[in-house]
């Protein structure tokens, strides 16, 4: 299992050939606390960079775009009933969906925990 980030502070948790991603710590703290979580619908095709889901907190909404090209497999309900999840386990429970990789070589693009750390800094 790899584990890969965006700029757009989000994660990636690479299986095979299916993505789970998630929004990453660094931008749950940013958000404050989320109250509502806006999820793709399942058999939706997602083109890299395209809004894919919102996350809404007390602050703002914010876009989480595809951070590669697939089909969304599956999503989190958990986060439809309970959106803190996100604010308490960003990097864990709290994932947003599964893609289907379309291009494994759209993950090229992305970096490792050490590149998106100094990123953050």
């Amino acid at each position: 299992m790899t584990t890969l980030f965006t700029p757009d502070h989000e994660w990636l948790r690479i299986e095979g050939d299916v993505a789970t991603v998630g929004v990453t710590d660094y931008a749950q703290s940013q958000l404050g606390d989320v109250v509502f979580v806006e999820l793709p619908k399942v058999g939706r095709s997602l083109k890299k960079a395209e809004t894919a889901a919102i996350v809404e907190s007390v602050k703002a909404a914010s876009d989480v775009y595809a951070p590669i090209s697939g089909e969304v497999l599956e999503v989190n309900d958990a986060l439809t009933a309970e959106p803190a999840l996100i604010n308490s386990d960003a990097g864990g429970k709290a994932w947003l969906f599964k893609l289907k990789i379309a291009d494994k070589g759209e993950l090229d693009g992305l970096m490792d925990e050490a590149a998106y750390t100094k990123h953050t800094a």
